[in-house]
């Protein structure tokens, strides 16, 4: 896998660590039972290499091979203490000032003790810019890219290049405007400026100690930080330009009433057959169909403002694929109380992006890990009796809109009078090497930046974004404020203080009597005929009608099954996916997690971590494709030898499990199927839909890439393909399909057809493994090394598994007073 180190272009601010060992200070009661956690490759984010840079990866990695075979010892030895307060002796202590302790525990985690609360947040932004001083000087500056959604730009790219963003007057005027809104909120925003008042001078302080120079921090770049995490991770919707233009294509081919049904078919907007989170019903986003609201543009018109390729956002999705929750309820547990593992995926890195803090003093105490730059407060961990996480939702905040022209390229006609618009100049942005900075101006309508200009049946437009998140940022860090301070109580307090998210995530809570879930963001009610997948038109007359009220959100609390299980799959039954989501279709990679939870009717929290690690290197393609696969192969006649030994290889390999692990170390995936699958998956997905698309099959893949893991990634499922292959494939057989597609793909709807193409696939692909590995099935191997977690500059790897990159296993005995 590709590394997604951070370290380059940033030695020189790689900081020193100090202080001397002192004696624990006790913090509030801890009501954990069970209380451990993981977060690889280690707490320092330091060029000095040390023990703490890598020694949680041993940890994580040590799971891995035990798949499903997970017992009480292997929670001991593969997951580390996340009880409140330094377990055994300190082995280090800063006294950054009065009233403020930090101790180090052995893995580098720092437990900070204040006197009061502004000691407390000092004391986050003292390790933070100890422990992640790397990170902090690139996420800044990339983060005001993203608050200001500046076309074009991906903010991740640039931080990640190390490359500097030197931001305008202008552009910090409009982050300041978030202090002001803030600030108008009530004592509780206004607490949550001082708060990081405090952190921002512990970051100033400690770099002040080492004598580093330089910009010092200050509110607006906390601001920068939040957006680059939130309106990345928490974003969803954004890409209706590229699936117009998409359509457009298909309407040229197969003309306009075939072409919209296809799109509809693979846009999977309201799939009954999805598996989901909640069962109860929270309809949003409306039915399938294309309203008049909607435009499609003439494909290939499409030219961007400031560069940006597609008209895709340019904070596209952070390309990860392994948030998940497994909550199990008192009633389906051994010890009668909720279980709880759950962790988020945000990359693996060196330095890591996440980072651990224990925090307590002036009414703080939360343990679990954050983003360098909003470390004031715990993001993903646990109180005292109470432990809470996240998964991306992907909900739809994001929507393009079609701007009528006046006259020329600057000037757009709303609500029935031509307005000229707005401009921004950002500021400048370092370009590589030889090439000469680039100064960053655009345009800007009522609904935002101009990412580009169209044609809609040869008429000029201009697209513009509108995100309900933008310059809102900071206000979301109020639910935050909740779960550090223990405001939250209860599961019902849970609900209320997760309806101020207002990024998308699902949140998941558990205690020592409920396991709840709410799923987050400021979702926008579009007005009738602007469902959001389409470009909507701008002229005034389809603008959002408000967000969706708090009651409306998908939201559990103790589900007769006993169960919240999330991996980024629909969160309710009638929420409907997002324009740039096409994988809520009949296959999600949720489904590996189902059959091991009901396997048992009481579970431990070392069975269910069992589920979870053994469906984290589970081939879902295998799993729950290949079944319907081989129905339609059955009976017909293989074209070779070859390709029936494909055939049983794949069902050997399903039989075993379906793991892609690399157990003896060979640098080889242990099974011949997972070769077999990876050379054959692209050619069986083209021969089911080439029929319907023909020459758009390829471009499809632009839009919702394959997954066949030719980029290795191992088994980081996220594709709408199998829900289209496995829904066509039972269709294809007469088998019953709750919500069927109203295209027929394989074989155009005969199945002989259909039969033929899949194993012409399959034979295809058997000629190129065999060129390459020789004619034996049996021998065909996939290369694990490919698959495996790169942390450079770190001299170290690890074999990759499809888990959260901070996972917590938590099971609480006790509880404070709830209300």
């Amino acid at each position: 896998m590709r590394s997604l180190a951070l370290v380059t272009l940033a030695a020189g601010l790689a900081l020193s660590l100090g202080g001397a060992a002192t004696t624990a200070t006790t913090a509030t009661r801890d009501y954990a039972e069970v209380a451990l956690n993981v977060l690889p490759p280690g707490q320092s984010g330091s060029l000095a290499f040390g023990r703490n840079s890598s020694d949680q990866l041993a940890l994580y990695d040590g799971l891995t091979p035990l798949g499903g075979n997970v017992d009480a010892r292997s929670l001991r030895r593969f997951f580390k203490s996340a009880r409140f307060g330094v377990q055994g002796k300190p082995v280090k202590t800063d006294r950054p000032r009065a009233g403020l302790r930090i101790l180090w525990d052995r893995f580098g985690v720092p437990h900070i003790y204040g006197t009061k609360r502004a000691d407390v947040h000092f004391g986050a932004g003292w390790v933070t810019a100890k422990d992640r001083g790397i990170l902090l000087h690139l996420l800044r500056w990339a983060g005001r890219l993203a608050a200001l959604d500046v076309p074009g730009v991906n903010p991740f790219t640039v931080a990640l290049s190390g490359r500097r963003f030197f931001p305008s007057a202008q552009t910090e005027a409009i982050l300041r405007q978030q202090e002001r809104l803030v600030s108008g909120q009530g004592p509780r925003a206004r607490q949550l400026l001082r708060d990081v008042d405090a952190f921002v001078a512990g970051i100033n302080a400690y770099n002040r100690s080492i004598g580093l120079t330089g910009d010092a921090w200050k509110r607006v770049d906390v601001i920068a930080v939040g957006a680059l995490m939130g309106a990345n991770l928490g974003l969803g919707g954004g890409d209706e330009t590229r699936r117009s233009l998409f359509l457009d294509a298909l309407e040229r081919q197969v003309g306009a009433t075939a072409a919209r049904q296809i799109w509809t078919d693979l846009r999977e907007k309201q799939d009954v057959e999805t598996p989901v989170s909640i069962a109860k019903s929270f309809p949003y986003g409306g039915a399938d169909g294309i309203g008049a609201g909607s435009v499609v543009l003439d494909d290939g018109s499409f030219t961007p403002a400031l560069g940006a390729a597609s008209g895709q956002s340019a904070m596209s999705a952070w390309p990860v694929k392994a948030s998940n929750a497994l909550l199990v309820s008192g009633k389906r547990s051994t010890n009668g109380r909720p279980l709880f593992v759950a962790g988020p995926q945000v990359g693996h890195a060196y330095p890591q992006l996440l980072m651990e803090l224990d925090l307590h003093g002036g009414g703080i105490d939360a343990r679990g890990a954050s983003f360098p730059g909003l470390s004031f407060y715990v993001l993903l961990g646990r109180g005292s009796d109470y432990a809470w996480s996240a998964t991306s939702s992907n909900s739809d905040v994001v929507d393009h809109f079609v701007e009528e022209l006046c006259g020329d390229d600057f000037h757009y006609r709303f609500r029935g009078s031509c307005r000229e618009m707005g401009t921004i100049d950002a500021g400048t942005l370092q370009q590589g090497v030889g090439q000469p900075d680039r100064r960053l101006i655009y345009r800007t309508t009522v609904h935002g930046p101009v990412l580009g200009y169209a044609t809609v049946d040869g008429r000029r437009v201009a697209i513009s974004s509108r995100r309900s998140t933008r310059g809102r940022e900071l206000l979301s860090a109020l639910v935050f404020q909740d779960l550090n301070t223990g405001a939250v109580r209860s599961a019902k307090t849970f609900a209320r203080a997760a309806a101020k998210l207002e990024f998308t995530f699902n949140l998941l809570y558990a205690d020592n009597r409920d396991i709840a879930m709410f799923s987050t963001g400021r979702l926008p009610v579009r007005a009738s005929g602007a469902d959001g997948s389409l470009p909507t038109v701008g002229t005034g007359e389809y603008e959002w009608r408000g967000f969706l009220p708090a009651r409306s959100h998908p939201q559990v609390v103790n589900p007769p099954s006993g169960l919240i299980v999330n991996w980024n799959n629909k969160p309710a039954a009638g929420f409907a996916a997002s324009d740039d989501n096409w994988t809520f279709g009949s296959v999600h990679r949720v489904d590996l997690l189902g059959p091991g939870l009901a396997k048992r009717r009481k579970h431990t929290l070392a069975t269910v971590v069992g589920v979870m690690n053994g469906a984290a290197t589970q081939d879902l393609r295998l799993v729950r494709v290949l079944p319907a696969l081989i129905d339609v192969l059955r009976g017909s006649q293989p074209p070779s030898a070859r390709a029936a030994a494909m055939v049983n290889a794949l069902s050997s390999w399903l039989l075993a499990g379906g793991s892609r692990l690399d157990r003896d170390l060979d640098g080889k995936v242990d099974h011949p199927g997972a070769a077999v699958m990876d050379a054959a998956w692209r050619k069986l997905a083209d021969a089911v839909m080439t029929p319907a698309i023909g020459s758009l099959t390829e471009r499809l893949g632009t839009l919702q890439t394959w997954s066949d893991n030719a980029s290795g990634d191992g088994s980081s499922f996220g594709s709408g393909w199998y829900g289209w292959i496995e829904k066509d494939l039972r269709r294809a057989l007469g088998r019953p399909v709750r919500d069927p597609y109203t295209t027929r793909f394989c074989g155009g709807g005969d199945l002989n057809a259909c039969r033929d193409s899949l194993w012409a696939a399959l034979d295809a692909a058997g000629a190129e493994l065999a060129a390459a590995q020789g004619p034996n099935v049996e021998a065909w191997r996939a290369d694990a090394t490919r698959e495996r977690i790169n942390y450079s500059p770190l001299p170290r790897t690890m074999r990759w598994s499809n888990r959260p990159t901070f996972q917590q296993i938590m099971t609480f005995k006790g509880h404070r007073a709830r209300s």
